[in-house]
């Protein structure tokens, strides 16, 4: 009896071993299946994600649109004039306006006795700088064109600036956290004094770059939202006759004209005897050898 069973047994413990491989196997290949799955489902999140933070950047591009004009006009004044209302009109404003005549060549030639012919040969300039709201910019554009007369240059840009932005918004975030942690370890560790200040100088740094990327994003959400237009704006030469008074100094009479003679005289005959004594001394060394040259004179002359 004892020797049927123990086949027997074996052949149970045997079956047992085998399905509980086969129970092993099969968990193992489904913990695979799952990783595997479990990976690509990340894969495919993060493909996602990238494709969804592309689509939006894409769609919220920004971009620095300016314009740039130097054309003819009939009048510039009057030009000018029409354009700063034009801006204002469309929710603009003029930040820069400077018209003046720059003259080429002036002549003056004497007309009669007491009048001259001016000729001057000048031209009108005015330059504008304009800032409109970029919705506007087109509008602007073409009412502006019905001014020109002749177009010498006309430039017109659109600046892509959506990295610049996206960079300084990261480097915001970046130094903004940055700054917590910092302050944190401010509060929670700074024991020593000098940790203390160089814990302080590093987070007086980390928001002077916040500072510095928060300006410079504003700047440019500025420019986008308000394009620049720069315009030189001129006329033909103009030519400009005036007929000016000449300034004639009236001949004084004979009887002032004796009298500052006599004055005149008068002045120069105290010149002379100012000289005169000045030479005093001149005199007086002549007068000295002169008697001395009579002395000698005296005494090397033969007796009769």
């Amino acid at each position: 009896m004892r020797t049927i069973m123990k086949p027997a047994w074996a052949l149970l413990a045997a079956t047992t071993l085998f399905i509980s491989c086969k129970q092993g196997e099969t968990a193992s290949e489904e913990a695979a299946v799952a990783t595997s799955s479990a990976s690509e489902s990340t894969a495919m999140g993060n493909a996602a994600n990238a494709a969804d933070t592309a689509k939006k950047f894409s769609d919220n591009r920004k971009f620095i649109r300016t314009a740039d004009f130097r054309f003819k006009v009939t009048d510039v004044a009057k030009s000018t004039s029409d354009i700063e209302k034009t801006t204002t009109r469309f929710g603009g404003l003029v930040t820069h306006s400077n018209l003046e005549s720059v003259i080429s060549h002036r002549d003056e030639t004497q007309f009669s006795q007491d009048s001259t012919l001016v000729t001057t040969r000048y031209t009108v300039e005015s330059n504008l700088t304009i800032r409109v709201p970029n919705a506007q910019l087109d509008t602007v554009v073409r009412t502006i064109a019905k001014e020109v007369d002749f177009l010498d240059a006309r430039v017109i840009k659109a600046d892509d600036v959506s990295l610049q932005l996206l960079s300084n918004q990261l480097t915001q975030n970046r130094n903004s956290t940055q700054q917590r942690r910092i302050e944190k370890a401010i509060d929670s560790k700074g024991k020593k004094l000098s940790q203390i200040i160089d814990a302080e100088e590093a987070l007086a740094g980390k928001n002077e770059n916040y500072d510095q990327a928060k300006l410079s994003n504003l700047a440019l959400k500025d420019q986008i939202a308000f394009s620049t237009v720069t315009l030189k704006i001129y006329q033909p030469e103009t030519t400009r006759k005036e007929l000016v008074a000449s300034v004639v100094t009236p001949r004084p009479n004979i009887g002032l004209q004796l009298i500052e003679s006599i004055k005149t005289g008068w002045y120069i005959l105290e010149s002379v005897l100012a000289f005169v004594v000045q030479l005093w001394s001149l005199a007086l060394l002549a007068f000295l050898g002169f008697l001395v040259y009579r002395k000698t004179l005296r005494k090397t002359k033969p007796a009769l």
